[in-house]
């Protein structure tokens, strides 16, 4: 039996394993960054990571290039001509990020290359559009470029009225496309009247916002190849962008490796072995430090915190810390948090309504 003396001390071991696991997370994504670096050949590994949870998904923004400087300049100051490797994840974001990402580090490697673990996609893939090479995981997903936009004239969502929904421009080529191969109207009264339809459904400015997005998505794609592709292989330029943003996937679909090397042309390098485990776990430290393949879900949370909450009521729950995006290298770690509010009411039949409240986000050290 313990004494009361020997249950103090098992408790206060007890905290200070707990106090060891809170910072074990970044001390083992470190140790294999170190490790990864090495494997590489002696490369700079910077990673780049965005949350990918469903339901809350952080973008890829233009304030994440201004903490990358900082991890540049480090590196630049023990190396002075590097090889820098960008550890990304994230479903994509603003897509004029990646220009200013790509030559911002360009400016400082002497070679830069991306390593993919799982998605790139959108923001994200033209980001490693603009590398030497692409080393990507078996379970490394690229993605197609086409944007979907939103601005003050898009559609609202039926769903939501307070959400505005986003638009592709494949999806407008398709309805034309349909309208004109699949039911074969070809006359100009009909075509007219055909986009008339749309038009009435979706703001003329919507519609034009979208057609400048995709332009500008297709141009971004080209001079961020052209960036390390050989001179006079426009061709090959032409081929992976139309073929990005148009004519092989749709915006949702995942380009595995064979793929993004077979049908793109893309110069993709096939990690060994060692490198492949330490990218799946690296990958894995931020999966779950991130939650990354744990669902959000508002109501769910909400009800779990007040199980007991009667009808006609509210509650508030506070949700603090949560991790967005990682910047992160051997010099240091930002990262972005967002600290956030569930209010939650039970109706008298007993289903709840959930609102989020944003209180404050931005960059940390840890």
């Amino acid at each position: 039996m313990s004494t009361k003396n020997e249950e103090e001390n098992i408790i206060e071991s007890e905290e200070i394993v707990s106090e060891d696991n809170e910072i074990s997370g970044k001390e083992s994504r470190i140790k294999i960054i170190e490790e990864l670096e090495k494997e590489r050949g002696g490369s700079h590994i910077i990673s780049f990571i965005t949350g990918t949870r469903t339901n809350l998904d952080f973008p890829i923004a233009m304030d994440t290039v201004r903490k990358f400087y900082d991890h540049l300049k480090a590196i630049k100051e023990k190396d002075s001509k590097p090889k820098i490797d960008l550890f990304i994840h994230s479903n994509g974001g603003d897509g004029v990020v990646p220009w200013k990402l790509v030559t911002l580090i360009r400016e400082y490697a002497e070679e830069f290359k991306v390593l993919v673990p799982h998605r790139a996609f959108s923001a994200a893939t033209l980001i490693s559009l603009g590398a030497d090479a692409i080393i990507m995981h078996p379970m490394g997903m690229l993605g197609p470029t086409d944007p979907t936009v939103t601005n003050p004239f898009n559609p609202q969502n039926p769903r939501n009225q307070n959400e505005l929904l986003g638009i592709s421009v494949e999806d407008v080529s398709a309805y034309v496309n349909l309208i004109k191969d699949d039911f074969g109207i070809t006359h100009e009264d009909e075509l007219i009247q055909a986009v008339n339809i749309l038009a009435d459904k979706v703001h003329p400015l919507a519609l034009g916002n979208v057609k400048r997005f995709h332009a500008q998505s297709r141009m971004l794609a080209k001079k961020l190849l052209r960036l390390h592709v050989k001179d006079g292989e426009d061709h090959k330029i032409d081929k992976i962008v139309d073929s990005l943003t148009s004519k092989l996937f749709f915006h949702g679909h995942p380009i595995n490796r064979n793929e993004a090397k077979k049908d793109l042309d893309l110069k993709i390098e096939d990690p060994t072995e060692k490198i492949e485990q330490l990218m799946w776990d690296l990958y894995l430290e931020y999966e779950k430090e991130m939650q990354l393949d744990v669902a959000f879900n508002p109501v769910d949370s909400f009800m779990k915190e007040n199980p007991d909450l009667q009808a006609n009521a509210n509650a508030i729950m506070d949700m603090e810390k949560v991790k967005g995006v990682y910047v992160e290298s051997l010099h240091k770690t930002d990262v972005f948090t967002l600290d956030f509010q569930i209010f939650g009411a039970k109706a008298q039949n007993g289903t709840t309504q959930t609102q989020l409240i944003k209180k404050r986000e931005g960059w940390e050290n840890e």
